[in-house]
């Protein structure tokens, strides 16, 4: 078997809507969903013995025991496969950890997707799919990897077209949240889907439409948990060409949103340099 390696890539919240609770507890969303061309990395290769490895800027933020997402999902791919050579398993973490753009989630869809490869077994099995959502309710998006809006607890996905490229500027201020704390904050949990999608021309257009029709549920609650969130919004939302400050998912992460990569460069230097204890990622989305 030869090496592989998967990119695991940030999921953002374009937009996120909490519709209802379920008998069950968990909560119907309704979300606009987009990735990042920055994210974190896993590599198997055949080895002698199991073994995984944490590297990377944020490797410290993780544990690798059994609990981990990415030992969880080759745990589930063997049980579904049979599959049982020994792997060698190196996750490279960039991504902070607790975050609300899916680092966990998207480490254990890229050792899916990776495990498939080296494998040879399909990507598109339903199995798999189920494997991918009783890891976690964004990991099936994840495992999809396209801008989509993404409803239910996270396992009805709608590919957008992904023609319309912009710039997104990630900021987190090294604060870590619970995402169960943030869903328990909320003060409602019945609030409108989103509306129907328009035809997207711009970055601009795309931005004014997310302002206008649509929001974050979570980011209310997280701002009481964690009131630096407010002081990243609003960092962003001072920064030359920004189209929108956004918090995504259960936070801490903000984004701003800008017409192309190369203007949420050119931002993210200034706002790195007046804020050098934040992670700042300039980053290309599509949707």
């Amino acid at each position: 078997m030869t090496p592989v390696v998967e990119q695991a890539r940030a999921k953002i919240n374009l937009a996120l809507h909490v519709t209802g609770r379920r008998p069950d507890g968990y909560h119907d969303l309704d979300m606009l969903v987009a990735f990042a061309d920055v994210g974190d990395e896993v590599g198997l290769a055949p080895a002698g013995a199991d073994r995984f490895d944490i590297a990377g800027p944020m490797a410290a933020g993780l544990a690798a025991d059994a609990d981990n997402l990415v030992l969880r999902a080759v745990r589930g791919f063997r049980a579904l496969t049979g599959q049982t050579e020994p792997l060698a398993v190196r996750l490279v973490k960039r991504l902070p950890v607790a975050s609300g753009i899916g680092g966990g989630s998207a480490d254990a869809a890229a050792t899916l997707r990776a495990l498939c490869r080296l494998h040879d077994h399909p990507a598109d099995d339903a199995a798999l799919a189920r494997l991918a959502l009783s890891l976690g309710a964004d990991v099936p998006m994840c495992l999809a990897g396209r801008p989509a809006r993404v409803s239910g607890v996270g396992e009805r996905i709608e590919p957008a077209g992904g023609r319309l490229a912009f710039g997104l500027l990630l900021v987190n201020p090294g604060v870590g949240l619970s995402t169960p704390a943030v869903f328990g904050a909320l003060e409602r949990r019945d609030n409108p889907p989103l509306p129907a999608l328009p035809a997207i021309g711009s970055a601009a257009g795309f931005a004014a439409f997310l302002a206008a029709a649509t929001r974050n549920d979570l980011e209310p609650p997280a701002r009481a948990l964690a009131p630096e969130i407010g002081g990243v919004l609003a960092a962003l939302a001072a920064l030359p060409d920004v189209r929108l400050a956004r918090m995504s998912g259960s936070g801490a992460t903000c984004f701003g949103l800008f017409g192309d990569r190369q203007a949420a460069e050119t931002a993210g230097a200034r706002l790195a340099a007046d804020h050098p204890g934040w992670w700042v990622a300039p980053a290309e989305a599509r949707f």
